[in-house]
């Protein structure tokens, strides 16, 4: 099969390629790759000769540039550097961490065990806390100078003008678009009142899938979306169900946090904001995404009529939650 007639650059990354990729750092590869569950990057456990496998990350094309890349590996070292559990790249013997192969940039790591945290267990939000605590401590003193920062614009805007042109069958068009905009007003709103608030260097995608539990303490891995944003952006994704159970989670992981760092109360007002954006940009990414051969077959609920009449429905939850008062602490 020639190049032009594939369909997906990802395409390219056969055994063969792997292996000959990772050998140019110096290992010799024992013939075993592994595909890992990664649909942004392409992510593989590829084994050495009498060595740990190694975890190897090919980036998609054309989606960081190489100083945004590297911004995220120096973020994640500065980080082990100050003792938090967080999964770095290996440097090869020139101290470098991205490396080209034939059109592509990656990074290799360590192989690391464990199991997705329960965060329906206080004891693990408080400790959750705590390492949020430090890892914006760490975020805060200074910022991101080539990574893009968190704003409406690019993740609702942007998403509501490609699904709304591109994506949403007719017959819902009309509901879609109208609820979209009153609620990217409500976003908007909201965010015009707290702009004076911190952007800081936070892990962007801080989700259970994310952290692997292992000897009593996560290890928080993945910071492929690092970015510019409020602090609340890695927080308000470890509370779930009803308000009394959110209210009761957030307690636990304010008493960790503000063993390091001060807690930013005055963002929760943006828990619902973030969430309203991360539901917006995840249907978009999808989007954005379906000429990759992977999508449409690990996503095949997606573009049907019926996910795109519980996308309008859950824009409208949110506008309701938009409206409900502000998480107190206890």
């Amino acid at each position: 099969m020639s190049e032009q007639q594939l369909s997906h650059p990802f395409e390219r990354l056969t055994p063969s390629f792997l292996m000959d990729a990772v050998e140019t750092q110096g290992f010799w590869c024992d013939g075993r790759t592994f595909p890992l569950n990664s649909y942004e990057n392409r992510v593989y456990q590829v084994g050495i000769e009498e060595q740990e496998p190694l975890i190897a990350k090919f980036y998609r094309p054309q989606r960081w540039s190489r100083e945004q890349i590297l911004e995220e590996h120096q973020f994640s070292m500065e980080l082990a550097e100050q003792e938090l559990p967080v999964v770095t790249p290996l440097s090869n013997s020139a101290g470098e961490t991205l490396f080209d192969y034939e059109g592509f940039m990656f990074a290799l790591f360590p192989r690391r065990g464990g199991h997705a945290p329960e965060l329906d267990n206080m004891d693990n939000l408080f400790i959750l806390g705590r390492l949020l605590g430090r890892m914006h401590r760490v975020g805060s003193s200074r910022p991101f100078e080539h990574r893009p920062a968190l704003t409406s614009q690019s993740f609702g805007h942007d998403s509501f003008a490609l699904l709304s042109e591109q994506f949403i069958p007719k017959a819902l068009k009309p509901a879609y678009d109208s609820v979209a905009k009153d609620l990217l007003q409500a976003v908007d709103e909201i965010l015009h009142s707290c702009r004076d608030l911190p952007m800081i260097r936070v892990h962007g995608d801080c989700h259970s899938g994310n952290m692997l539990w292992r000897d009593d303490a996560p290890h928080f891995v993945d910071f492929d979306d690092a970015r510019m944003a409020p602090a609340m952006q890695d927080i308000w994704m470890l509370l779930s169900g009803n308000r009394h159970d959110q209210t009761c989670q957030l307690a636990e992981i304010v008493d960790g946090y503000n063993e390091f760092h001060d807690f930013p109360v005055r963002e929760l007002r943006l828990i619902e904001v973030l969430r309203s954006l991360r539901i917006m940009h995840y249907s978009a990414w999808l989007a954005r995404r379906w000429d990759d051969p992977a999508f449409p077959h690990s996503f095949s609920w997606f573009n049907t009529e019926r996910y795109w009449g519980e996308h309008v429905l859950e824009l409208r939850e949110q506008m309701a939650l938009l409206d409900e008062p502000v998480l107190n602490l206890i």
